[in-house]
């Protein structure tokens, strides 16, 4: 009988203790990843996998790649056309207005799989893994500088090397609208050197040309007019004050070229990029989206917000260390498990800082120590028979070579634990 495997650009991810593979880093960043999200006080929101397809056509544009060959879609039972999510805003701005919560202010987060059909490659997955932030309600000024602190307490959280955002400014509509004829009008005596893809794009929406992987089309527009020219001065002095209040946090640059792959972007845009993660080196990115929700039918709703892939930065930490303190519970008889769970249990109440791991399967005390050793404990606790019987425990550490392996009695186990 053939084996099932997993479909192309699909991941399994077990975490197994090992914080060099990808499953443990990508569970370790979603678990700092919330934390951050927290401490900027925000909220929480879960929507369906499945959606509408209609509501990504009119949201990401019908002309992107997502609809035109990535989206995952099907007919259901009834004949209505439904899709595995893309991506999160869509559905954020959905949900908002289906709960008639689209005339008030939120600060949102999400994390959750996506799915889009194209060639995997490193770091990139045909289900991939998302977190977001939408910030709704608000308009242009505070939200941009929000924004980009938490993107920079990310960086800094996981100490990332050779990264830098990028920022730039697509401006009112009637900004855009005059830069677009502008890039249209340069670049109709060069048609016959773009793509198809490009012309289309030229046609539905030429700021989608600036993102074009074509080299012909990356020569051609080394001439283009700049949408800087187009801007108002405000614009212009919002990317100057986020660069001076942030770029000795992190580093900055403002690239007038940038603009962001789905039709909804308008106003401040901005992305994550690595030196590390080769041709495809964003790994975060998003920008302002003013008039999304009153496109699929709300209220007028001004709106910033992000999205990070959480496979690619994953990908890029390599300092990983866990932030808690690991220590393994050894029992060396199975008929002293009652009582020393119980032990088990009041040290995880007493530190919840530290990860308690109780070694439940059986073997030699050298085995036991051995996978100790390979989850990356940092001490371990041994219970046996005679420890029990005197009300001791031993407590030997792996890691701190200077440290010495002590006997103590159960109050005194209790203190040290308190205290890692």
């Amino acid at each position: 009988m053939d084996k099932i495997q997993s479909l192309t650009g699909m991941l399994d991810l077990y975490e197994d203790g090992d914080n060099t593979n990808l499953s443990s880093k990508i569970f370790e960043t979603e678990r700092r990843i919330k934390k951050i999200f927290s401490s900027y006080q925000l909220n929480e929101i879960r929507t369906p996998a499945l959606e509408d397809t209609n509501l990504f056509k009119r949201s990401v544009g019908d002309v992107s790649d997502i609809v035109n060959k990535e989206i995952y879609s099907f007919n259901d039972r009834n004949d209505k056309s439904i899709a595995l999510r893309p991506e999160g805003t869509a559905s954020v701005i959905r949900a908002i207005i289906e709960k008639k919560l689209d005339q008030s202010n939120h600060k949102l987060w999400y994390m959750g799989p996506m799915w889009r059909y194209e060639r995997p490659q490193k770091g990139r997955y045909r289900q991939f893994y998302q977190a977001g932030i939408e910030i709704l309600g608000y308009k242009e000024g505070s939200p941009e500088f929000e924004m980009i602190s938490i993107i920079c307490s990310i960086i800094k959280e996981f100490n990332l090397k050779d990264c830098f955002i990028k920022i730039n400014h697509l401006g009112s509509q009637e900004n855009k609208e005059a830069y677009c004829k502008a890039l249209t009008d340069y670049l109709a005596p060069f048609k016959d050197k773009l793509d198809s893809k490009d012309l289309e794009r030229l046609t539905r929406n030429p700021l989608r040309v600036l993102d074009s992987k074509n080299e012909e089309t990356i020569l051609v527009l080394k001439g283009a007019p700049s949408i800087k020219s187009f801007l108002e001065p405000s614009a212009l002095q919002l990317l100057e004050d986020i660069k001076n209040q942030f770029g000795d946090i992190c580093s900055i640059e403002i690239d007038h070229s940038l603009v962001r792959g789905l039709d909804y972007y308008s106003g401040f845009v901005f992305e994550a990029i690595s030196s590390n993660l080769g041709a495809q080196d964003s790994f975060l990115g998003g920008g302002r989206y003013d008039h999304l929700c009153s496109k699929l039918g709300g209220k007028n709703l001004p709106s910033i917000g992000m999205a990070i892939g959480i496979e690619r930065f994953a990908s890029l930490i390599q300092d990983f260390t866990l932030p808690n303190k690991i220590v393994s519970f050894i029992t060396l008889t199975s008929n002293l498990e009652p009582k020393t769970y119980k032990i088990a249990h009041q040290l995880r109440s007493i530190n919840k800082n530290v990860i308690l791991d109780t070694e439940l399967a059986e073997g030699s005390l050298k085995a036991k120590l051995r996978r100790a050793n390979k989850n990356n404990s940092d001490y371990v606790i041994i219970i046996g028979e005679e420890e029990l019987a005197k009300g001791t425990a031993v407590i030997k550490p792996l890691k701190d070579e200077l440290e010495e392996q002590k006997i103590v009695s159960i109050e005194e186990l209790f203190s040290f634990y308190k205290t890692i």
